[in-house]
């Protein structure tokens, strides 16, 4: 059985608090470096072990583990919500989303092949084989804390590496529940290590300073991602990042507009907008753009705001009161310039961090809505004429992770998908998250990618054999 928990050698602890009440929920060891540095030791000793089993022991782990997941889905989903805010049906959802991915690596556990190589000379064999590459460091964020660790864990034990995480501090809970389940799934001891912390500085440093580690996983900002890429620097560890994002929605004027707002609403405001893929600037072409707006704004006003246990919201809380202040300060940013509130813009109440879902129009380039990610239920349209403009004009950052955009002509279809500089590209669809196509972005949304086979090839090392004198 693996103890999913370090000890925790000190005294300090850390609160989580819930978003929708305030209601504290828990009190958790605060760990530090000495914790972090003792897990890490664990995996490394478990590593050899766990790399040396077949395949098939390794994905029988991982089926037990997605068993166990999915008996216990409906307390997984209520930790969630309560910890995080969504509201419960998002919540199962993402908790069938982290069993999924479990499955997926499951079965590609026994499709990690090599290849050979015809040699030049009849005395020698040349082949590849791929191994693990040893210790991992992942850390997680808050706004899918169930899927994350899934997405980022599965493909590494697959591979036959083992694991240090973190989970954000704002949603620890579901992550220790889950490894519970990995306690209960039988995994060997030292495999799996989960590290609790108010505070990601000094875990992260040391996951990126000791050499025991050989590759970091890390979701959140660009800024933290940077910041990795530094650290890990100086051993040259491999390092997956999934980073920030800035990702345009534009609607083109042969685009089935019923279609695009429907595909609109989910992009935008799927976990209060709280989602690295969230559609964050919304381009309308001209002729379509008044019956987009108007239908679009009849939608988002009918959207429910609440506890995400109560019944029939639709929108939870944002994660904390700085995610507040943010979409508040992009708000009076736009109106100072000319932008108009066509619905929402105010936040509800004084107990929880709520705000209402918000459509804002007449946005210009020069506004934070158009050049920051604001990561809430804020959807700023720009209107648009010329369908080549548009594209410059959503390749216009820094970023590069997700785009949409609706059409139906399919000379535009192609064209526009493969002008889009982003990694992700969803074409009259406002969802394309899949445990079996590869998550990521290119420019400074990260390295890597989550998902799919192309996510197991991450976690592999590839060594070449030379076999003379034969």
């Amino acid at each position: 059985m693996v103890p999913a928990f370090r000890t925790h050698v000190g005294n300090r602890t850390f609160k989580v608090f819930n978003p929708s009440t305030g209601e504290l929920l828990a009190e958790l060891p605060d760990m530090g470096v000495e914790e972090t540095r003792a897990a890490i030791d664990n995996a490394y000793r478990a590593q050899g072990e766990w790399a040396a089993l077949t395949a098939r022991e390794r994905s029988d782990a991982l089926w037990r583990w997605h068993e166990l997941i999915v008996a216990h889905a409906d307390d997984l989903a209520a930790i969630l919500t309560a910890e995080m805010g969504k509201p419960l049906t998002e919540s199962k959802s993402e908790v069938s989303h982290a069993a999924a991915y479990l499955q997926w690596y499951a079965e590609e556990a026994n499709r990690i092949y090599g290849e050979t190589i015809s040699a030049p000379s009849r005395d020698r064999r040349m082949l590849v084989i791929k191994q693990p590459v040893g210790v991992v460091g992942t850390i997680t964020p808050w706004n899918f804390p169930a899927s994350m660790v899934a997405r980022k864990i599965s493909p590494a034990l697959a591979a036959g590496c083992t694991i240090v995480l973190k989970p954000a501090e704002q949603t620890p809970l579901v992550a220790g529940a889950m490894f519970a389940l990995a306690a209960k799934a039988g995994f060997p001891n030292g495999v799996v290590n989960l590290i609790y912390a108010s505070e990601g500085g000094a875990v992260g440093s040391e996951l990126c300073s000791n050499p025991k580690v050989r590759k970091i996983s890390f979701t959140g900002s660009t800024e933290v991602g940077r910041l990795l890429m530094r650290q890990c620097s100086d051993h040259i560890k491999k390092v997956s990042l999934e980073l920030g994002g800035n990702a345009p929605f534009i609607v083109f004027d042969d685009a089935d507009v019923d279609a695009a707002v429907d595909g609109a609403v989910q992009a935008k405001f799927r976990n209060a907008g709280q989602t690295c893929v969230s559609a964050n600037r919304l381009y309308v072409q001209s002729a379509v753009h008044e019956e987009f707006v108007d239908k679009f704004v009849e939608r988002v006003i009918r959207l429910s705001v609440g506890d995400g246990f109560n019944p029939g919201v639709a929108i939870g809380p944002l994660i904390d009161k700085h995610a507040i202040t943010k979409i508040e300060a992009h708000v009076e940013d736009a109106v100072a310039k000319g932008g108009a509130i066509r619905c929402g813009g105010q936040r509800i109440g004084t107990a929880g961090t709520f705000f209402q879902p918000t459509v804002l129009t007449g946005i210009s380039s020069n506004m934070k809505v158009a050049q920051e990610e604001t990561f809430g239920p804020l959807a700023p349209i720009i209107r648009f004429d010329d369908a080549d403009q548009v594209v410059r004009a959503a390749n216009d950052t820094i970023y590069g992770l997700a785009a949409y955009f609706y059409a139906s002509n399919l000379q535009r279809v192609w064209r526009v998908a493969e002008a889009l500089e982003y990694g992700m590209v969803g074409i009259n669809t406002g969802r394309m998250s899949s445990e079996a196509a590869p998550f990521g972005g290119i420019k400074q949304s990260g390295i890597g990618r989550e998902g799919s086979r192309h996510g197991l090839e991450d976690y592999l090392e590839m060594k070449y054999l030379c076999m003379g004198n034969l």
